[in-house]
């Protein structure tokens, strides 16, 4: 899946909730346009989430997980060529998902809710995502930020990688996430992006998702007030050249046919010889 180009995996919330769309691919005839609108646009993967784990979220239930992921699956069966991503912190939904066809795990709570999910994981021998989060959804952002992000996110994420192989996952399977935007505070996002290549040492393919987050709206703010998530894409784009500079192999983006173009231009700047002939 991994090659010199940097892979665009493109979101798709079937939530109410989600901080930038909830709410407008509840529908599966929507949800299933929306994922081949962004295989049109150069996706190389569509993570489907059922559950919203922006800052303030609460858990949602595992059969309402499974009531608004599973018929999305089931409607985009053959329709769609590129692979499908669940992102569900349950090992009982990335089971049932990956039964009806998803290929890969993205589990934020990188194994601290359901260390059980590695399991499954490694029984379908299917890739797994690792992020980052300190804390939980629902404060996340209310506690008190770590001291040092970096030296916490390597720890935690070596501690993710130890749970999941000592479930039989390979580590060929394992990509990482640093989890911008959760429980960081907006300087600390930038300090990650900037020393990404230092979270490289790990030893992992790294995936980044900064579109239309926060610490952006209020990097951008007017008058105090941040700009709203969907006026975002400039402000993303600088961050996926950066994120793709610094060693990401994987952005997770919302705006899939703008970030396509941005990261298509940045793998130049990274390898030249991926760059068109005059």
């Amino acid at each position: 899946m991994l090659g010199e180009r940097t892979l665009i995996m493109g979101v798709l919330n079937v939530t109410p909730d989600s901080f930038s769309d909830g709410g407008a691919f509840l529908d599966v005839k929507r949800a299933v346009e929306r994922a081949l609108v962004m295989e049109r646009d150069g996706a190389d993967i569509i993570d489907i989430g059922a559950e919203s784990t922006r800052p303030g979220a609460q858990d949602t239930p595992a059969d309402e997980e499974l009531r608004r992921l599973l018929p999305v699956m089931a409607a985009l069966r053959g329709k769609l060529k590129i692979p499908i991503s669940v992102d569900t912190r349950k090992a009982v939904v990335a089971d049932a998902a990956l039964r009806a066809g998803a290929e890969m795990v993205n589990d934020v709570s990188g194994l601290r809710q359901d260390p059980e999910l590695a399991a499954i994981v490694a029984r379908h021998k299917a890739p797994i995502l690792l992020m980052h989060m300190r804390g939980e959804p629902a404060t996340m952002q209310q506690t008190a930020f770590a001291k040092d992000v970096l030296a916490e996110v390597r720890r935690r994420l070596g501690a993710s990688v130890a749970a999941a192989k000592k479930r039989g996952v390979r580590q060929s399977q394992i990509l990482l996430d640093p989890g911008i935007g959760f429980g960081k505070s907006w300087r600390q996002n930038y300090e990650l992006l900037a020393r990404l290549e230092e979270l490289a040492e790990l030893g992992f393919p790294l995936v980044v998702g900064t579109s239309r987050k926060g610490f952006l709206g209020a990097t951008l703010a007017r008058s105090g007030k941040a700009v709203p998530s969907d006026q975002r894409a400039w402000a993303t784009a600088a961050t996926v050249t950066a994120s793709i500079l610094h060693g990401a192999h994987i952005v997770r983006v919302h705006d899939v046919a703008e970030m396509a173009q941005v990261a298509r231009v940045a793998d130049c700047i990274v390898r030249p010889s991926l760059a068109p002939r005059n």
